[in-house]
């Protein structure tokens, strides 16, 4: 039986970008006990065009009208991570929701992020170029939230520590679940029952198979000038002690 209206949404897979969110996405859609949108990356909690005094959230829950009693609604737009005001968006909308983040080593996932720009178009800089001088796009270029940029932020978006901090001020450790993307692929199984027992929902009965080959399965920094990856090394040192501190992981195998 349909229940008689939009469910609230009950959890998010909030990030990271390039950290494996499709494939979980994916994953998750398979379970019948979860309802998650069709539509991958709803970007209703970093809308800056909404009233946020007021927010419509109609327009977010059109796409959970299928979802029946027993399942758990949920969405993935991993930006929500990086997004500094989506967290207490989100806390205002469901103090109670359950986050899911896939973390990536930040050389890996910065990389990662740029090929996608520049296949995309949007990327007319050389990596090198664009995580040195082109940083500066960044704050030059934000028109919406400032420091922010959708498409430049190959490095600013691995700063993780400061993201997930500002997360914990609004939600208690127990309502966040950290995984590493690697996990996701090397202790496929394992990952999901996290998943589920986080989201208080039977384990799988039978587990989905990847559908393309991760990317932590190739080396994380083919055709990464080594010049460059002992930049990134050398920045996200001190950020990655503070992401392990924060998330209890072990991070000791990232950027080594």
């Amino acid at each position: 039986m349909v229940t008689p209206g939009p469910p609230r949404l009950d959890f998010l897979i909030a990030g990271t970008q390039k950290g494996g969110t499709t494939a979980l996405h994916r994953f998750l859609s398979t379970h019948p006990a979860l309802f998650l949108s069709a539509q991958k990356e709803l970007h209703f909690f970093d809308d800056e065009a909404l009233d946020w005094r007021a927010p419509d959230y109609d327009e977010l829950h059109r796409h959970f009208s299928g979802c029946r009693a027993h399942q758990r609604a949920g969405e993935a737009t991993p930006i929500y991570l990086y997004w500094p005001p989506a967290p207490a968006r989100i806390w205002r909308y469901n103090p109670d929701m359950r986050l899911i983040l896939l973390l990536r080593d930040p050389v890996a996932r910065a990389w990662s992020h740029w090929a996608m720009e520049s296949s995309r178009g949007s990327e007319t800089l050389t990596f090198g170029e664009a995580i040195r001088a082109g940083r500066r796009r960044v704050a030059d270029m934000a028109d919406e939230v400032p420091g922010c940029h959708r498409v430049f932020s190959y490095v600013e978006r691995g700063c993780y520590a400061d993201q997930i901090a500002r997360l914990l001020e609004l939600f208690p450790r127990e309502q966040v679940l950290f995984l590493r993307t690697e996990d996701l692929w090397r202790q496929h199984a394992a990952t999901l029952d996290r998943v589920c027992d986080f989201l208080g929902v039977a384990r799988f009965a039978a587990y989905p198979t990847a559908e393309y080959v991760a990317p932590v399965q190739r080396p994380a920094v083919v055709a990464m000038a080594e010049e460059d990856a002992d930049l990134l090394r050398a920045l996200y040192g001190c950020e990655i002690g503070r992401t392990a501190e924060l998330t209890g992981l072990d991070l000791s195998g990232w950027s080594g």
